[in-house]
């Protein structure tokens, strides 16, 4: 096949986008200066998924230049151009620092999101004080934890947290899902970028303890019927997928 044709329109958009990320870097600088220590703004490239970090101030999540983005990046990613800013949100990271969260996109001259600036700021003594007020007020129990999300510099330990809090959501095995179980849970981690990432299916068949093979086909399965019920007729082929836990692997 041969390799794709770049034009004189390609290089001038990419060179658009590249003035755009050097344009905000310092601005992370200057808002993260602003809010102080308990801030950060990761400025994200969404051209390099396992190192969409262009530019970061301050230290909330401990990422740096170069890192991967967090799944709530690769969510945006995976809505393409019909991604939204996400403003104001809760997230827990994995050592329990609550964070409060704003995912502005970026967007070049034709509309479409290559990249998104980032602002989290470490609220962790706020909830604590709010929860030593309520308490000491007698007003009503601690508000529900937010979600944990993943942060990191290694694309694999994303894809990793993904999987594995599905996981812990269902609390079953591989094998002891059924065909639509199993459509499903691809077409979740498909929803949310997983697969947009290099590598990303072999990790999540070694990751679920399935084969490679198997893992391809129900990623095509869940893509093939995402406008259908996961209660399809089965496919035959299924009845080919035995493939067992390996030493050490997790199911």
């Amino acid at each position: 096949m041969p390799a794709a044709r770049i034009t004189h329109g390609d290089r001038a958009l990419e060179a658009e986008r590249d003035a755009i990320l050097a344009a905000l870097a310092p601005v992370t600088e200057g808002i993260a200066a602003t809010f102080g220590p308990v801030c950060e703004v990761v400025l994200h490239d969404y051209r390099h998924p396992e190192g969409s970090v262009a530019a970061v101030a301050g230290s909330v999540t401990g990422r740096t230049v170069g890192g991967a983005m967090s799944e709530i990046g690769m969510r945006m990613l995976a809505r393409g151009d019909r991604a939204a800013d996400e403003l104001n949100y809760l997230t827990r990271t994995g050592d329990g620092t609550m964070v409060k969260s704003s995912t502005m996109v970026l967007r070049d001259s034709t509309g479409a999101v290559f990249g998104a600036l980032c602002v989290n700021v470490d609220v962790t003594a706020v909830g604590q004080a709010h929860t030593l007020l309520g308490a000491l007020a007698g007003i009503g129990a601690a508000p529900a934890q937010p979600p944990t999300t993943t942060f990191g510099d290694d694309i694999d330990s994303v894809v990793e947290a993904i999987v594995d809090a599905h996981r812990l959501r269902q609390h079953r095995s591989w094998a002891e899902l059924d065909r639509a179980e199993r459509v499903r849970l691809f077409r979740d981690l498909d929803a949310r970028g997983v697969f947009a990432v290099r590598r990303a299916v072999e990790q999540v068949a070694s990751r679920l303890g399935i084969s490679r093979a198997s893992a391809y086909h129900y990623l095509s399965l869940a893509r093939a019927t995402a406008d259908a019920p996961a209660d399809a007729p089965t496919d035959p082929t299924d009845a080919a997928d035995t493939t067992t836990t390996p030493p050490g692997g997790t199911a």
